[in-house]
């Protein structure tokens, strides 16, 4: 301490502190802005960064800014609103900044208030960012014991699929699958403008906005860019979540967005515009490659939307897009797991002894598979650690949960609490499951597998299926749930879902399941029907498949040991089902051996039957090709009797 003191006059020693170079702050608040440095939240990524564009931070931030004003153009105001970057609740010197697009407002007569006014951006915000502004402003916004930030989306708590529309014009026409049983309700062109219109100028009225830079598709050779304007800070962190988190390299060379979402759906559609039905209104424009949302909160639409966008653009490159889970084994052989709700997708897709590619969108190129996601969007009904461990752990600071029920003090969530809707849900980075592979890609798939939940019974436990089979059961999508007990009666109901994703496919599903037929083809992929259902009996008298032959199952196909048994045909559906599997009764692989009465099982199976072929009268008339072949071919892979 004797070289840190000094004698005054006094005699009195003085102690001063050298330990530490004086800060560079002149005042506490710009200690406040030393405080932070910018940087992008990215997703991880095995591969250096693309060159960064010699551009200045003001240019650069000059070029976004124009960007975005032009998205954010109207018909009545064709050069876009005023936009500077930075929240508005925070009038500090730094945001004064001019960061406000560089386009000339000429006064005319029809000067408008909107026109005058300044909308704030907040673009590309880091998860922590949004967690303040939706616990600040949002109401319903908590953050949880886990860290994870639960709201509420509103009064809809799912899609609302008779909502959605698309706009029919010359080129839709002919390309997209209209009429019975197709999921694309038709729209004229100025009726989404009105829509559109109605969406933007609610966006510019706001004091600020939600803009979020992103990409779909792990594939850098099929990459879309995607920009999401959005009114809330939930909806925002939840597409940060789902999407491609770009680098600051990508960010910084991003551009103009492939496809745009306007998100305002704390605003109503007005229900006296021509083809609405209800205040809420989903449109698609892929012409002018923009959607709009109004009247609904649900994030999921926006995930979904630009799913069925996917659909639309890949298989006009030649590539498949695919509603599945996807994951590799430790040798590099995929599987593809295709299933309905109930059927056990995401518990078997998920292996601990296998990476995980994806949980529920992929697409399938010249070079292998692909996720188009970035993140996981679980259902958290029931969830418990002990059955999914996984996405119990992924329910941290950062992810979205949407519509839970949580202990008012200790913010504990209770996810067996209905109380809001069955449909609850959690959306989060895929690098928040530790088997996760990134980048999301790989090898061609080895194996495609089909799940079916059949609470009829009469489904064998696993079958091996030819292309054909492959591409009639791809475009069932089969499954069989439980209804409700009404007076006693438990009855199993057949739901049928065109490529396992009905709501979500663009063209007709014969497209979709020819390419799959190639791509197995020409790749040596072989398709296999898993039954997670029942066996012994229908649902009542029979009972489930242990969830531990199951996964055998499943073990014997990534194995390829399955491909090496010995097969018999089924009637009725001709499936071709293996004598043994270890570590499984052989007694369970005929579903016919395991029912007492041998009648009833015959009678059920004619029923199933039955079902079957009524739903895909459907898709019989559509011709695929120059000929009818491939269609004839479909069709004779079907059940007879």
């Amino acid at each position: 301490m004797a070289d840190k003191k000094m004698a005054n006059g006094s005699g009195n020693e003085v102690c001063h502190d050298d330990s530490s170079s004086p800060i560079k702050a002149q005042t506490i608040d710009e200690l406040h802005c030393l405080q932070k440095k910018r940087s992008s939240p990215s997703t991880p990524i095995d591969s250096s960064p693309g060159a960064v564009a010699a551009l200045s931070e003001e240019d650069r931030q000059r070029q976004q800014l124009q960007s975005i004003s032009a998205s954010l153009a109207s018909l009545t105001r064709e050069t876009g609103p005023n936009v500077v970057k930075g929240d508005p609740a925070r009038k500090t010197g730094r945001s004064k900044v001019a960061h406000m697009a560089q386009h000339q407002l000429v006064p005319t007569i029809n000067i408008s208030d909107s026109s005058m006014k300044f909308t704030h951006v907040l673009y590309n915000l880091s998860p922590a960012e949004l967690y303040e502004q939706a616990i600040r402003h949002e109401k319903g916004s908590f953050m949880t014991s886990t860290g994870a930030l639960a709201t509420l989306s509103g009064a809809k708590t799912g899609r609302s699929p008779r909502d959605k529309r698309v706009v029919k014009d010359e080129n839709t026409t002919k390309e997209l699958w209209w009429g019975k049983g197709s999921p694309n309700i038709e729209m004229d062109e100025h009726t989404f403008m009105i829509n559109r219109e109605r969406a933007v100028d609610y966006l510019n009225s706001l004091d600020k906005v939600f803009v979020n830079d992103q990409f779909l598709n792990w594939d850098p050779e099929n990459r879309i860019k995607v920009r999401i304007v959005s009114a809330r800070a939930y909806h925002s962190l939840f597409m940060h979540n789902m999407c491609i988190r770009p680098t600051d390299a990508e960010l910084t060379n991003f551009g103009r967005p492939d496809f745009t979402i306007y998100n305002a759906g704390q605003f109503p559609c007005n229900r006296f515009t021509h083809y609405m039905t209800s205040s809420t209104s989903i449109d698609m424009n892929l012409a002018r490659k923009e959607m709009v949302i109004l009247g609904t909160q649900y994030a999921g639409e926006m995930k979904k939307g630009l799913f069925s966008l996917m659909h639309y653009l890949m298989p006009k490159r030649e590539i498949l897009s695919l509603h599945s889970g996807c994951n590799m084994g430790k040798n590099g052989d995929v599987a593809l797991f295709f299933g309905l709700s109930g059927t056990g997708k995401t518990t078997l897709s998920t292996d601990h002894n296998r990476y995980l590619i994806g949980d529920d969108e992929h697409c399938w190129t010249n070079t292998g598979v692909s996720n188009i996601e970035g993140g996981c969007y679980a259902k958290c009904i029931d969830l418990s650690r002990e059955k999914e461990p996984d996405i119990w752990n992924a329910i941290k600071f950062g992810t979205v949960l949407e519509n839970v029920v949580f202990e008012e003090h200790t913010r504990e969530v209770d996810y067996s609490d209905n109380s809001v809707t069955e449909n609850t849900r959690a959306a989060y980075p895929i690098e928040y499951i530790p088997n996760a592979k990134i980048p999301c890609v790989g090898p061609h798939p080895k194996n495609v597998i089909l799940l079916a939940c059949d609470a009829f019974g009469v489904l064998p436990p696993v079958s091996k299926l030819n292309l054909a089979q492959t591409m009639y059961h791809f475009i069932s999508g089969y499954t069989a749930l439980v209804a409700g007990t009404e007076d006693g009666i438990k009855e199993p109901q057949a739901t049928f879902s065109a490529c396992f994703g009905a709501a979500f496919i663009m063209m007709h599903p014969t497209k979709y399941a020819a390419m799959l037929a190639d791509k197995m083809r020409k790749h040596g992929a072989t398709g296999w029907l898993v039954n997670t259902g029942w066996s012994g009996g229908r649902y009542g008298s029979g009972s489930r498949i242990k969830l531990s032959y199951t996964r055998k199952i499943i073990d014997a196909i990534h194995s390829g040991e399955l491909l090496k048994a010995q097969f018999r045909k089924t009637e009725v559906f001709g499936l071709e089902i293996p004598a043994a599997i270890e570590g499984v009764p052989s007694e369970i692989l005929d579903p016919m051996n395991t029912w007492s009465d041998k009648g009833a099982y015959k009678e059920t199976l004619q029923k199933l039957a039955t079902l079957f072929k009524n739903n895909f009268e459907t898709f019989t008339n559509y011709k695929i090709g120059t000929d009818n072949t491939l269609t004839e071919e479909i069709l004779a892979a079907g059940p007879k009797f």
